[in-house]
């Protein structure tokens, strides 16, 4: 069986996802709400408006931070 797709390393992490796949699809398989989460892409952060247009390529390097209210 053959694995398909790109590997891309997320919070040091390495992983697997589907060629084409966009950041939005990506925070999605993980069940993280975009609503509550800040991420950087290859060293750039990315605004949440991009999330559906950022598309993951092999050696993509993304840190994913979810944000907790408290107090």
């Amino acid at each position: 069986m053959s694995e398909t797709g790109v590997e891309i390393i997320a919070n040091g992490e390495p992983r697997r996802v589907p060629e084409g796949s966009t950041l939005s699809g990506f925070l999605t398989s993980l069940e993280i709400p975009d609503a509550r989460v800040a991420v950087e892409h290859n060293g750039r952060v990315v605004s949440k408006d991009s999330f559906a247009s950022v598309i993951l390529s092999g050696g993509d390097r993304l840190e994913i931070v979810t944000l907790v209210g408290g107090g």
